[in-house]
């Protein structure tokens, strides 16, 4: 019973690094760079999310948590976007290829650093307890405890990604980013406007690392400027173990990371959570090394 109880907490856990995981995936899936601000949108959500609700607007006082968090899911889509406009539109639009991928990289890393330390400055270092829902919002099931704010987030983000995955495979939109996925010269050619469908990659983006924030804060009770550089390399492993590129591949690789990660409390304890889920990531790149679900050649199948 006991392994059935740390099974069920790690797919709670497992529904964060899927949501941060499938964020990563779409940047690296579309448009084949690693966007470093995707943690930091993760722990921005939260941080905004408990200000507003600790702290308030002038004027306006504190807000309900919900309402709180819901604003710091669309400050996370704002900065993306800018962070799109800064680190790809004017990058590409000034060196073309030149910048595929090395400097959108890199400035991503320096929007990480920047935004982090602007928290830091603002709030503190010190981790901070959210105001979440009070009341004792667990439910004993056959025996098994699980809280309810935990398995709303869970069927949350479940069906968030399972509306991705439709849309990217039977909208327009999502037959344009398959396309700039495949290959972005002929997907110009054949009218697929990159100047518009770019911006959507990040929005999405921003939006699973924002609900991923807010369902941390939520289930967890604690937000920090620091709790992005955890999360984000967990989602990291879990999306390589997956499957660079593969939706279901950073949905099956976040529970998976996260189940590894429970279970190695139990048996050995927290001081080697790292060595686990990285040992277990260098394991399975020998024998594959495209992950679970991914393809030999990215661009081929992707997404």
């Amino acid at each position: 019973m006991l392994l059935i109880q740390q099974f069920v907490s790690g797919l709670m856990l497992g529904s964060v690094y899927v949501s941060v995981a499938v964020a990563f995936t779409l940047t690296i899936g579309i448009l084949n760079f690693l966007n470093f601000t995707i943690p930091t949108l993760f722990m921005m959500t939260a941080m905004v999310g408990w200000a507003l609700s600790y702290w308030g607007i002038p004027g306006f006082g504190t807000l309900p948590w919900p309402v709180a968090l819901a604003m710091g899911v669309l400050a996370a889509l704002i900065v993306s976007l800018i962070v799109e406009r800064l680190t790809f539109r004017v990058m590409k639009m000034r060196f073309g290829d030149a910048t595929e991928h090395a400097i959108p990289l890199v400035s991503s890393l320096g929007f990480l650093l920047i935004i982090e330390n602007l928290i830091r400055i603002a709030y503190g270092s010190d981790a901070q307890r959210f105001p979440g829902p009070e009341a004792d919002l667990t439910a004993n099931i056959g025996g098994i405890l699980v809280r309810l704010p935990q398995l709303g987030s869970l069927i949350l983000i479940a069906a968030v990604v399972a509306w991705l995955a439709w849309m990217l495979r039977y909208s327009r939109i999502g037959r344009g980013l398959r396309a700039i996925a495949e290959n972005p010269d002929a997907a110009n050619i054949l009218g697929v406007d990159t100047r518009v469908i770019v911006p959507v990659v990040f929005m999405l983006s921003g939006a699973f690392a924002g609900i991923a924030g807010a369902v941390f804060a939520v289930n967890y009770g604690e937000v920090s400027p620091q709790m992005g550089e955890d999360i984000g390399s967990k989602a990291i492993a879990g999306m390589v173990i997956g499957g660079l590129g593969s939706i279901w591949g950073a949905v099956l690789g976040g529970i998976l990371v996260a189940l590894i990660e429970i279970m190695t409390i139990h048996f050995f304890g927290a001081d080697t959570i790292q060595i686990a889920v990285w040992g277990a990531l260098l394991l399975l790149l020998l024998v594959r090394p495209q992950g679970l679900l991914g393809h030999n050649a990215i661009g081929k199948g992707k997404l």
